[in-house]
């Protein structure tokens, strides 16, 4: 059965479909500093050098970006121990996701990117790989995805699900549209209760509040034994810049000019949240006076000399850089951009400096803070201070790290959870 849309769909629609030169503009200047964006582009608008599935095997998991990648391979292990077996249909919509996604395939499994928004590239996608059903991860709801999905009969649920007050207020404002989609959704399985309820004002059908997927994850251990040698060796205490966005580097900057015993009393590690902005950063750090050494350049025995700041230029090593750091600011939250999951912190044993700004992980950041794994501060100055103050008690560390950890091993159990909602939703 044909969906039949209403007039705000209709004006979606038509943006949608005039905003694909665009796209393809975008993701050429986006190739020039990360290749991957220029891997396979015709899949991103319906067309595959795959053959077709032959039948409906296909468990469909979309994560778009590097984060939901993550939360993604924790529900795929836990999905092929419930599922022995099961093929999973992998769509990304970013290089660093669809990179971290290559490290779940399986023989059997797919990967592609995720079709653009437009009737006629998602029904390519259905028709060519025909999904048992599909799991969109944490907030990944695309108009025609969800509609067009559910005239095609393939259920879509929402897993790990999280809605912010800010994403709701923008969802409001098109709220013909989006209400319609939120309700078209098979299952809506929420991280918390606030954000179920935030998702029921956009007529979603929540039938359970599962924790959140991510504190099933297990860091890598040798990354963590590797950093535990490393600190072994180290004189002075290490304290992380952690996925910093831009202009968290210059407020940083500029902060050791208030606390200027800060690179005396500390060793300091910043590891940008994207790649490809490492080059700008360093060129930052050494136009502000300050040697730099980039882990790339790192030998097995760890980072050597006298540099003022290392620099975390590689990708899929924060269990390492957590571990290596005994507190780390995090990056996000001193910029209006919401933060960054301080999860994989608190795993690794790192407490962490929250700025004022976590609203894209607000229940996560009020229950690490509650339960002592976190502590808020106003700005990236009392952050810098706080910090070097921390790490010169020596004690009071080491409990704050057993209270990050010991936060982290409370709220495990989401993946299981899931898989088995996972389950019953085939049956």
């Amino acid at each position: 059965m044909a969906f039949m849309p209403g007039l705000s769909h209709t004006v979606y629609n038509l943006l949608v479909q005039l905003a694909q030169p665009l796209l393809r503009r975008k993701l050429a200047r986006r190739a020039v500093a990360e290749p991957g964006y220029a891997v396979a582009v015709p899949e991103r608008f319906g067309h595959y050098t795959q053959p077709p599935e032959a039948s409906s095997e296909l468990v469909w998991v979309h994560a778009v970006s590097l984060g939901e990648s993550r939360a993604a391979g924790i529900l795929i292990q836990a999905l092929r121990e419930a599922l022995p077996g099961v093929r999973i249909l992998l769509t990304h919509g970013t290089a660093t996701g669809r990179a971290e996604g290559q490290r779940l395939l399986r023989a059997g499994d797919v990967q592609v990117w995720q079709p653009w928004d437009t009737p006629a590239a998602v029904q390519r996608f259905l028709r060519h790989f025909r999904p048992r059903l599909g799991l969109l991860m944490e907030t990944e709801v695309w108009p025609n995805l969800v509609l067009q999905s559910s005239a095609a009969g393939v259920p879509l649920a929402l897993v790990n699900a999280r809605m912010s007050d800010k994403s709701l207020r923008s969802a409001l404002r098109w709220a013909s549209l989006m209400r319609p989609t939120y309700g078209a959704l098979a299952a809506v399985w929420a991280q918390t209760e606030d954000d179920a309820g935030r998702l029921r004002a956009l007529s979603a059908t929540v039938q359970a509040v599962t924790g959140n997927l991510k504190f099933d994850a297990q860091p890598d251990a040798a990354q963590c034994a590797q950093a535990q040698t490393w600190r072994s060796g180290l004189t002075r205490p290490v304290l992380m810049l952690a996925s910093s966005r831009e202009g968290e580097e210059a407020q940083w900057l500029k902060a050791l000019r208030t606390v200027p015993s800060a690179l005396q009393q500390a060793q300091w590690l910043i590891v940008p949240r994207h790649p490809q902005r490492v080059e700008e950063v360093e060129d930052l750090l050494w136009q502000a006076g300050l040697t730099v050494s980039r882990r790339s350049s790192w030998s097995a025995a760890g980072p050597q000399g006298t540099a003022e700041v290392w620099l975390g230029d590689s990708l899929g090593e924060m269990a390492l850089y957590y571990s290596l750091a005994d507190a780390a600011l995090l990056g996000g939250s001193f910029a209006p951009l919401g933060g960054q999951n301080l999860i994989e912190a608190s795993a690794c044993a790192c407490p962490v400096f929250m700025g004022p700004h976590t609203f894209n992980f607000a229940e996560v950041a009020q229950q690490a803070e509650a339960e002592g794994a976190a502590r808020r501060v106003p700005d990236m100055v009392q952050a810098v201070e706080q910090a070097v103050g921390a790490v010169a008690d020596t004690v009071g560390m080491q409990a704050w790290r057993s209270q990050a950890l010991a936060f982290t091993q409370a709220h495990k159990g989401a993946a299981r959870r899931v898989a088995a909602l996972v389950k019953d939703l085939l049956a």
